[in-house]
């Protein structure tokens, strides 16, 4: 996997995090496993993102790799709000 420097075993515990600091911004309820695919998938979706605009990523590591999942986790519960009405 090794997306932003991060191996798998640390996307899963990072995006984790991340989801659940996004639940808490957005103020949503979901479950810890919803956290985590949350999470990664909003990292990897932030990153396609950002690469299809040419704007690059936030850095290399575990902080940029966090701060990519928090913001796309962000993006993907606005548009599955968006989505439910």
């Amino acid at each position: 996997m090794d997306v932003n420097g991060v191996g798998w075993i640390a996307a899963i515990i990072i995006g984790g995090l991340a989801g659940w600091l996004a639940e808490m911004f957005m103020k949503s309820n979901m479950g810890i496993f919803m956290n985590i695919i949350l999470g990664i998938v909003g990292a990897i979706v932030l990153n396609a993102i950002l690469n299809a605009l040419n704007i690059g990523i936030f850095g290399v590591g575990w902080i940029a790799y966090l701060i990519t999942g928090f913001i796309g986790a962000c993006l993907l519960i606005f548009v599955g709000r968006l989505v439910r009405r």
